[in-house]
């Protein structure tokens, strides 16, 4: 494993079709899982600036409470307006039941 990757989460912390923030440093990260796949994106929709991780998760698309923009998950593409600019996303490990990202 990369000296890179930072824990985020037990894999039983969240279940399928779920999202939550966690804290890292200044900063906070979004993590998914979704159908038992994990992936992390910065919580901070770029068009509001509001927390991803308190919107709404559909299927693999993420809406944000403040404008109810979308974005793809796994890739960070918007894909409803008025987002337009991609979300940070992060490198994801499972190991065991740690997941990690690479921050």
């Amino acid at each position: 494993m990369s000296d890179s990757m930072i824990f985020v989460c037990k894999t039983s912390d969240l279940a399928p079709g779920s999202v939550k923030r966690v804290e890292h440093g200044e900063s906070a990260v979004a993590v998914y899982n979704i159908d038992g796949a994990f992936y992390v994106t910065d919580d901070r929709c770029t068009h509001g600036l509001s927390s991803l991780s308190e919107g709404d998760l559909m299927g693999d698309e993420i809406e944000c409470t403040m404008h109810f923009g979308t974005f793809h998950v796994p890739t960070g593409k918007p894909v409803g307006a008025p987002c337009s600019i991609a979300l940070r996303t992060y490198k994801v490990e499972v190991r065991g039941e740690d997941v990690y990202a690479d921050l």
